[in-house]
């Protein structure tokens, strides 16, 4: 039995998957998202989550022969490491788990755990590519001065869009009354007091305006289409450059996919795989093969603990979690 942990800005989620590829059960619990909220809350977490997915099963957390917890933030903090490699120890009572970033599930139930690009647009951004056996990370530098092409990165550009609409310097488009409907503004200024006082600047709340991004652009604002498009765009530079640091030979076709609710945006998907076609760093040219997601991420931290066991799931066993898996192309996943 393994089991798979994809930790998130807004929710943690915990799955069960057996030899044969059936998903034995399944638990959600709150962000493990800590560095708002102190390390402390990854134990409590885990905990919870690992309680609930194991009673699900009728399993004790002993009788989990590998688990992979893919935990936001992890890597991002040095001195935080030892801390959040031996929380799951205390959690499951054994040491046969390991831990990485959250991007690695992604990685693992786009593609399957096998070599390629993963690129990660929810409320962060990041890619992770693996390439015999070594993994890159290119991204995921903070939604203060990173995560490009992140919902973050959108809505505060739809937000900035809205100032500008408001003050005159951008002729009015639809996004202005989307923004103003959504955030049930008196007054354009009530933007200031809803995102900094009312949200205190909550990333999971300010990315959740992408949507209302989406929106404006389905309605014809130039300006909104624009910036997803410019996201789609920052996206496919991610995985072109991922692409460069794993090697890839020039002739070597790369599997490429994509996970993160921002792409449920037509606009954003169709900029990112336009992006792809006419990639190629300093005039070398590159060949992807975009694939659509395979498995939840979830379901994916469930399969590289099997990798990382040993013993990977055969492909009967692979088909069978295939056909009993949803694909979160434009699903909740989030950084």
């Amino acid at each position: 039995m393994f089991l798979g942990v994809d930790g998130g800005g807004t929710k943690t989620a915990f799955c069960m998957v057996d030899r044969s590829g059936q998903v034995v059960a399944r638990a959600q619990a709150a962000s493990s998202y800590y560095f708002s909220h102190g390390i402390e809350l990854v134990e409590r977490v885990l905990k919870e989550g690992v309680e609930a997915v194991c009673t699900a099963a009728g399993l004790a957390p002993a009788d989990i022969e590998y688990a992979f917890f893919g935990l936001p933030g992890y890597g991002e903090a040095a001195r935080d490491l030892p801390v959040l490699n031996a929380t799951p120890r205390a959690v499951l009572g054994h040491d046969r788990y390991a831990c990485d970033n959250d991007m690695v599930c992604g990685w693992a139930g786009s593609l399957g755990a096998v070599d390629g690009i993963n690129v990660i647009s929810g409320t962060g951004s990041m890619t992770y590519g693996e390439r015999l056996g070594r993994g890159v990370r290119i991204g995921g530098w903070s939604e203060m001065f990173g995560d490009e092409g992140s919902a973050h990165w959108i809505a505060i550009r739809g937000l900035n869009a809205f100032s500008r609409m408001g003050d005159g310097r951008l002729p009015e488009g639809p996004l202005a009354e989307v923004f103003r409907r959504h955030l049930h503004l008196a007054s354009d200024l009530d933007v200031i007091d809803v995102v900094h006082n009312q949200w205190q600047g909550d990333r999971s709340r300010i990315a959740a305006l992408s949507r209302s991004v989406a929106e404006a652009a389905a309605l014809g604002d130039a300006v909104a289409a624009e910036i997803l498009t410019d996201a789609g765009r920052e996206l496919a530079l991610l995985v072109d450059v991922t692409r460069e640091r794993l090697e890839f030979g020039p002739d070597e076709t790369v599997p490429v996919s994509y996970s993160g609710g921002t792409f449920g945006a037509h606009l954003v998907l169709e900029a990112f795989t336009t992006g792809l076609r006419n990639s190629g760093l300093r005039n070398r040219p590159a060949h992807y093969e975009l694939r659509h997601p395979l498995y939840e991420p979830v379901v994916g931290a469930a399969l590289y603990a099997a990798k990382l066991a040993g013993t990977p799931l055969d492909q009967p066993a692979l088909d069978t979690l295939r056909l009993a898996s949803r694909t979160p192309a434009s699903g909740e996943d989030d950084r």
